[in-house]
């Protein structure tokens, strides 16, 4: 995990399942984007103060939902069809939002900028076409 985990502890009660609801609610939020690796196993079962095979259970149902895919040698990563945002963007407003805040830029401000920007892009500066009979 990151050194600020997004992922509380998990509910005694169904502690795969939760973890489970965690991490598929960051995958379809966007803020794991796709091809991200997920921690593996271990370390999600070490932030998390649970046993190794409840992750395991956890990352198979995120597996079997078709959110993530798991390998050998590369680990688990959210899946290119599940996620949102490419990890590419993930990584670029990770980056905005750090300068944002070092600079003690307020989130509405970004966001509000952010939309501006990407509305200029798409809106046609071009003169109207003339109406019939005008010239």
């Amino acid at each position: 995990m990151t050194p600020r985990s997004p992922l509380a502890g998990a509910d005694d009660a169904l502690p795969a399942r939760d973890i489970y609801r965690q991490l598929r609610g960051l995958i379809v939020s966007g803020q794991l984007g796709a091809g991200e690796r997920l921690p593996s196993v271990r370390q999600t079962a070490s932030d998390l103060g649970v046993a190794p095979g409840t992750a395991a259970r956890a990352y198979k149902m995120l597996e079997a939902d078709g959110l993530v895919v798991s390998r050998t040698a590369a680990g688990t990563r959210v899946a290119d069809s599940a996620a949102v945002l490419p990890a590419a963007v993930i990584r670029r407003i990770r980056e905005l939002v750090d300068s944002a805040e070092d600079a003690g830029i307020d989130a509405a401000d970004v966001t509000d900028a952010l939309r501006t920007i990407w509305r200029s892009r798409h809106v046609n500066f071009e003169r109207p076409a003339a109406l019939p009979g005008e010239s």
